[in-house]
């Protein structure tokens, strides 16, 4: 495949060096070639610095500074980039080898959509094993805002037009910037499924941000979806409640 696409690839990073080199190593060992890599560290006390500069020659750009937060890192690598397609990987997930190739031979195939994902995702645990797969697939936005609102972001890539378009992630939005991204974006364009294996691999363990901060996770996904014109009788509206208040009897329990 001739590398005439550029790819933009961005990972925000915050005290997960346990798996950061993952994440890079990943990204590094794709076979497609033309990529630009983007570290936003928010000065990490971890082990991360080290890591970061031992592959300070192989990442495209390497930025340390404070943040408000993952929304604000991720629109700091939009901002940046160069690609005709941009996408993050955050520091806890990765990317298989052939996922930019893939993803670049289905854009030139159609290149008006405005996001290119695979439905299928594979989910590692902290020792990268795979314990099972996630299989979600979007047909359109009315999809996402009045069925199911569960988007698949590791793997993912965005029109950077598109992306600039409709202003990059919403910064006040802490935990479903993805969903609301893929909303704006929806406006603008079709979501293209690659279909095949899967792309990428989603790392479930005790300390993500929605396994940490599920009741404000739901809530925030009730805010945006009621946002983007989802009705109170909608499916992913009804869904996105019950799981706010399981998720608060839940807490109360223990």
């Amino acid at each position: 495949m001739d590398n005439n696409i550029k790819v933009t690839i961005i990972t925000p990073s915050y005290n997960q060096g346990q798996f950061i080199e993952a994440t890079i190593q990943s990204v590094l060992n794709q076979t497609y070639n033309n990529i630009e890599y983007i570290v936003l560290d928010a000065c990490s006390t971890d082990q991360t610095s080290e890591i970061l500069n031992k592959y300070a020659d192989k990442i495209s750009k390497i930025i340390c500074e404070k943040d408000k937060g993952q929304s604000d890192a991720i629109n700091k690598g939009f901002k940046m980039a160069s690609g005709d397609l941009v996408g993050w990987i955050n520091s806890d997930d990765i990317l298989h080898s052939d996922c930019v190739e893939r993803i670049v031979a289905q854009y030139k195939i159609d290149s008006n959509g405005s996001i290119y994902y695979n439905s299928k995702c594979d989910i590692i645990d902290k020792q990268n094993n795979q314990i099972g797969i996630i299989d979600r697939k979007i047909s359109d936005r009315n999809f996402l805002l009045k069925i199911k609102y569960e988007v698949l972001q590791p793997g993912s890539f965005y029109s950077t037009d598109k992306v600039r378009l409709v202003n990059f992630l919403d910064e006040n939005c802490h935990y479903c910037m993805d969903l609301d991204l893929w909303l704006k974006l929806l406006k603008h364009g079709g979501i293209i499924d690659i279909g095949g294996s899967p792309i990428a691999g989603y790392r479930e363990w005790e300390l993500t941000k929605t396994s940490t901060g599920a009741e404000k996770f739901y809530k925030n996904i009730y805010e945006v979806l009621r946002r983007h014109g989802a009705g109170f009788l909608d499916r992913s509206v009804r869904n996105a409640i019950l799981l706010y208040f399981k998720n608060i009897v839940k807490s109360k329990l223990h």
